[in-house]
């Protein structure tokens, strides 16, 4: 497979992975609506295409990273988007958008020709500096095997199926996990600070223990008890996540309560504190029920 390809998506994300492409050798044609980034990357020897289509015309294999599926559709099947272009054979999405809109774009692609990989990621923009992220392929095999040489370069890659959507389903099992732990471990510590515990002293506690969680080892270390809130994610992502998942829980009849609580904690935050903000902030939530601050010693 040519080293010359494709990326389009340039944020928290998208960025640190095509910087891992550029420094093994590949020759990158990107696309960001953000010049600057764009701009960023073509310091560091990218090509800047005037559009998702100007790249589709320029290699064969074109990744995409980007935040909603709408924004997913319209790069992939818009005007100027992929579908239009010449050259491209293969398109890889390394976004989150459930299985439904996977089926869709790959339904869309197909009919000029091209295969649509969903290819959603985990790990977060420290795995996607460090090329540790948990890659989820659906495919066919042998689009999975040739695609092994670029993938393995942002993380270690999983083979989930070969089906369209199978690995968003999986990405959404995981994501519905990390969202779940966030809102469990910060109602906990907010419990134990209202009880008079010193909440650096609990989370050491559960990080010793079988409580511990990405949110416990992470999360509450590096952003919420030095009240940083910069963890590097959005609230109405990981909103977007859970109500992803909770969409592809009723197209397959399935029940999940305990997820909908994790819904509506998500969408409280969203709405109180901004969609914006980084997602650390759900644990203000939870202060303000509780009427308690929950802050590590200095």
């Amino acid at each position: 497979m040519s080293k010359h390809v494709g990326f389009i998506g340039l944020g928290a994300m998208g960025t640190p992975m095509a910087e891992r492409l550029l420094n093994d050798g590949y020759t990158l044609t990107i696309f960001d609506v953000n010049a600057a980034v764009a701009q960023a990357l073509a310091a560091k020897g990218a090509h800047v295409a005037a559009s998702p289509q100007a790249v589709a015309d320029a290699v064969e294999t074109v990744l995409i990273s980007l935040p909603t599926p709408d924004i997913v559709k319209q790069v992939t099947t818009g005007p100027a988007g992929l579908i239009h272009g010449s050259k491209v054979k293969t398109v890889v999405d390394l976004s989150t958008t459930g299985s439904s809109m996977a089926q869709w774009v790959h339904a869309a692609l197909a009919v000029k020709g091209v295969e649509f990989v969903d290819s959603p990621v985990s790990g977060g923009r420290g795995g996607a500096i460090a090329g540790t992220l948990a890659v989820m392929v659906s495919s066919q095999t042998a689009t999975y095997e040739q695609l092994t040489p670029i993938l393995k370069n942002i993380g270690k890659l999983f083979f989930i199926g070969d089906k369209p959507g199978m690995a968003q389903t999986m990405k959404l099992a995981n994501n519905l996990l990390s969202a779940a732990a966030m809102a469990a471990t910060s109602e906990a510590i907010g419990m134990g600070v209202k009880a008079g515990l010193d909440p650096s002293i609990m989370i050491d506690v559960i990080n010793a223990g079988s409580g511990m969680s990405t949110a416990s080892r992470d999360k509450f270390p590096r952003a919420i008890l030095p009240r940083k809130f910069d963890y590097g994610f959005t609230t109405a992502l990981m909103y977007k996540d859970v109500r992803l998942c909770m969409q592809e829980s009723q197209d397959l009849g399935v029940s999940m309560p305990v997820a909908n609580a994790v819904r509506d904690m998500w969408q409280k935050t969203n709405d109180d504190f901004g969609g914006d903000q980084d997602f650390t902030n759900i644990i203000r939530v939870v202060e303000q029920s509780m009427g308690v601050e929950v802050k590590g010693k200095a």
